[in-house]
């Protein structure tokens, strides 16, 4: 049966019949993959049903990316069937970096395929007059939201952190990094039925996560996900796919509830949680401490939840074969670093200016903001590689920082092996001493011997990582630590941090992390960095805002109006202010209201994606839930199509008042 559901709102109520028929998107049986002559899974058997949200875990080399590989089609099945809904639309975000004078724009418009046939069939009717046609294929163009895809690929690239005027820049022109994003922008563009995302967080800062996050909640399709941020899999999925040991495991319900399985599963074969406790008694002082202090009260509760969670955490990665720790620094001075009225950037731009900054032994400093708000610039500025610009900056002299970013893991050497590059910093290390000390680090045997050249970006991490930790720095600076680490070495990490007896400044988009090593969060913006008054769920609100405000005041080239001669703007910019205020005010009114919608959807989202709601007994109930989403969806697009024509008149208007006013 054959059934290609578009990814607009309605997706199951029209096509009832089959799908109740149908009753999944994706079965493997008997599935075995293998690498060359490795094996790393066999007799696979699942069945992933239409609508659901699937968390594939699994360490590093489990073979979850080669699954997806197997669906995407890039490879085959060494045993087994893999059977995929005939027809069905799958999207995927490519992993190499494209090279293409495209803009950013077209680039990402370029993921929407029935889009591009159809705009090229258009093409070649008009060319050879053919009208009948073109009746049709403007009709499905209509039926898809076609003429609303420029906004669509707009919204999406302004999730993901790029700003209005870079849209029309050649994606040849951004980063790496950012090409990435354009690569998962371009998949989410896909309106597919099945979405594979491999680590879609990798290049994304917190904002762009939390964006993220929203947007895959209102996906209509299936998902499947790789990710090792605990939160992000919490937030999204609904079932979880557990690779292990070449085995595959499917569970119902969230990571959360996965761990807790498997806690009851290796309660029985361990009695000693000295990992757990660590944690517990570390999180437990700091709600003892701060659960009175009005100004921490906010954080104090986000602990009180970190510590639920870790109840069930701890028992399920007794196994971890990571098991670092700090040493001692040798010096523990104070104040570590003292930065009063300071301003910091380059030559020709002030990123943070009235900058005041006390680090003494013991802080733990989370750092929010959004991509490009200057919170890389703050972590060069504090680790010694910029210099301010003005202000008083006093550095202890006995102060030792370890410094983790990107670009440190560039500095490797990659002709040589991870035992060089530790008695490359003590000479009088021994062979099995360093031997010893990598294996706390995941590298064992031969691991030690290979060039790093070869290594994955998650071994180079952890290399990058083991060559701070010996060096018993008395101050961590993290920038994004966590990329490329997989769960078992994120969470080695956190313990680690909390016996750490310096100081912590981080910027990070796992927000366990964030929760479970910081006392306090700063945030950079608008040229300043100033303590955050709040909690994770705070910044989750100060972000959503945020964007909206930011998409709102978007420009869409294609329906921008004319200028007006200035004798005519003269006489209208009073009347122009005048109309912006209601318009403001009716664009936020609508946005709650979308959020507020989709609030609702999710909640019989959640309904659906359970097993039993497709039993015969349950086929009323839910043949009114079908209903209820499908009345949700129609009331969504309409106050979407709102929300889009009062923000298009305020952009016009926007823009009028400002060629007015030039």
């Amino acid at each position: 049966m054959a059934i290609s559901w578009p990814a607009t709102g309605q997706v199951f109520y029209q096509h009832f019949n089959e799908y109740v028929a149908l009753f999944y998107m994706l079965k493997l049986t008997n599935l075995e993959i293998r690498r060359g002559q490795t094996q790393l899974i066999s007799a696979m058997n699942c069945q992933i049903n239409p609508a659901n949200r699937v968390g594939v875990v699994g360490r590093n080399g489990c073979g979850k990316s080669s699954l997806f590989a197997l669906i995407n089609g890039e490879m085959t099945a060494d045993q087994g069937e893999l059977d995929i809904v005939n027809g069905s639309v799958v999207a995927i975000v490519k992993q190499q970096v494209e090279e293409t004078s495209a803009s950013a724009l077209a680039f990402v418009l370029a993921g929407d395929r029935e889009l591009i046939t159809i705009e090229s069939d258009i093409a070649q009717a008009m060319s050879a007059q053919e009208d009948d046609k073109l009746g049709h294929l403007y009709a499905r163009l209509e039926a898809i939201d076609g003429y609303n895809a420029r906004i669509r690929a707009a919204k999406l690239l302004q999730g993901l952190g790029f700003a209005v005027d870079s849209h029309e820049a050649a994606v040849s022109s951004f980063s790496g990094g950012w090409r990435m994003r354009l690569n998962l922008a371009q998949a989410l563009m896909c309106r597919s039925d099945l979405l594979l995302l491999d680590e879609p967080t990798n290049h994304l800062d917190l904002d762009a996560v939390l964006w993220l996050e929203d947007w895959l909640l209102s996906y209509p399709g299936t998902l499947m996900l790789i990710s090792h941020d605990r939160d992000f899999l919490d937030k999204i999925c609904d079932h979880i796919m557990h690779i292990e040991n070449k085995e595959l495991h499917y569970y119902s319900g969230n990571y959360s509830a996965f761990e807790k399985i498997r806690v009851e599963k290796l309660a029985q074969q361990h009695s000693a949680y000295e990992k757990q406790q660590r944690e517990v008694k570390h999180i437990q002082s700091f709600i003892s401490r701060f659960k009175a202090k009005a100004s921490k009260a906010k954080q104090a509760q986000s602990r009180v939840k970190a510590l639920e969670k870790m109840q069930l955490i701890g028992p399920a990665h007794v196994d971890s074969p990571f098991t670092f720790v700090f040493k001692e620094a040798d010096k523990m001075p104070s104040p570590l670093i003292k930065i009063e009225q300071a301003a910091i950037g380059y030559a020709d731009k002030t990123i943070i200016d009235e900058l005041d900054f006390h680090l003494v032994p013991d802080d733990r400093v989370g750092i929010l903001g959004h991509n490009g708000a200057g919170k890389s610039t703050l972590m060069k500025c504090l680790a010694g590689e910029l210099a301010a610009t003005k202000g008083e900056l006093f550095r202890s002299s006995s102060l030792k920082i370890g410094y983790f970013a990107q670009h440190q893991l560039e500095q490797l050497q990659l002709d040589e092996n991870a035992i060089y590059h530790l008695q490359k910093l003590n000479k009088k290390e021994t062979e099995q001493s360093v031997r010893s000390y990598l294996g706390s680090f995941g590298f064992s045997g031969d691991d030690c011997l290979k060039p790093v050249n070869v290594f994955s970006g998650g071994e180079k991490s952890r290399l990058a990582l083991a060559l701070i930790v010996y060096q018993k720095p008395n101050l961590l600076i993290l920038d994004e630590p966590t990329n490329h680490l997989d769960i078992e070495m994120r969470l080695a990490l956190v313990n680690a941090i909390q016996d750490f007896t310096g100081a912590l400044i981080v910027v990070s988009h796992d927000r366990y992390l964030l929760t479970a090593v910081t006392d306090t969060f700063y945030l950079v913006q608008d040229g300043r960095c100033k303590v955050f008054d709040g909690d994770l769920d705070d910044y989750r609100q100060a972000v959503r805002e945020w964007k909206a405000q930011q998409i709102s005041a978007a420009s869409d080239a294609d329906k921008i109006p004319a200028a007006q001669n200035r004798k005519e703007a003269r006489q209208k910019k009073a009347e122009l202010r005048k109309q912006l205020q209601p318009l403001n005010k009716e664009i936020k009114i609508l946005d709650q209201s979308m959020h507020d919608l989709n609030v609702e959807k999710e909640k019989i989202h959640a309904e659906l994606s359970s097993d039993g709601c497709y039993l015969e007994q349950n086929k009323a109930r839910l043949t009114e839930l079908l209903k209820q989403q499908a009345t949700l969806d129609k009331q969504l697009t309409e106050t979407e199509d709102r929300w889009m024509a009062a923000s298009e008149k305020l952009e016009a208007l926007s823009l009028k008042l400002e060629t007015e006013e030039s």
